[in-house]
């Protein structure tokens, strides 16, 4: 049973849902799952005035958690085409793990969300990725096997690179369920990748 942390970090809740859909897949695959999120590093004052939302269950993850698991599963929304501060404090950490060659081997995963449709999801996704490259982890992605990523039904999120969700200029938009599948979709296929890589 491979284990599988689901690191997020989610300003305003729509990450906290699409980490809870992707934790959700990686258990149908038999995963062993937690959902951990990063600290907060704004001021007070700023999370207060913005309306972070501060109300997300998930206990606060600690550096040396990460060697603790056979796949990492990031989830984070942009700033600007890249992650938010919080998370790349987080990672800026890990040099000791980084050092000891702690998470060589294990699966990497990424998934995120934009404001609008063109508003740095792939960026984003490929500049996490450069961190997981450094830490020697298999980066997974979001296949073409999710056939969601190819309609043109409706406005979605969803890449190869990983499950996105489209929120709005003010955040009132919700991850739809074409996005919320694509997440599923990806924590499965990472759970079982992690699996098959565990028994090699």
């Amino acid at each position: 049973m491979a284990k599988v942390l689901v690191l997020y970090y989610s300003s305003y809740g729509h990450i906290e849902q699409m980490a809870e859909a992707v934790a959700e897949g990686a258990r149908s695959a038999g995963a062993e799952v937690d959902i951990k999120r990063v600290p907060e590093t704004a001021p007070d004052e700023v999370v207060k005035n913005a309306g972070f939302k501060t109300d997300q269950p998930a206990p606060i993850a600690k550096v040396d958690d990460l060697a603790n698991y056979d796949a990492i599963i990031v989830g984070v929304g942009t700033r600007y085409g890249r992650m938010a501060s919080q998370m790349a404090a987080f990672w800026d950490q890990t040099g000791g793990l980084w050092q000891k060659g702690a998470l060589e081997g294990k699966v990497a995963s990424t998934f995120t969300s934009t404001a609008s449709q063109h508003g740095g999801q792939e960026t984003t996704l490929v500049s996490n990725m450069t961190t997981f490259f450094h830490m020697g982890m298999v980066v997974v992605g979001l296949p073409y096997s999710y056939e969601k990523l190819a309609q043109l039904e409706e406005v979605a999120g969803g890449t190869p690179y990983g499950a996105t969700t489209l929120t709005g200029g003010d955040g009132s938009r919700q991850p739809s369920e074409i996005e919320l599948g694509g997440a599923r979709y990806q924590g499965k296929y990472v759970a079982e990748i992690a699996a098959k890589l565990a028994k090699a």
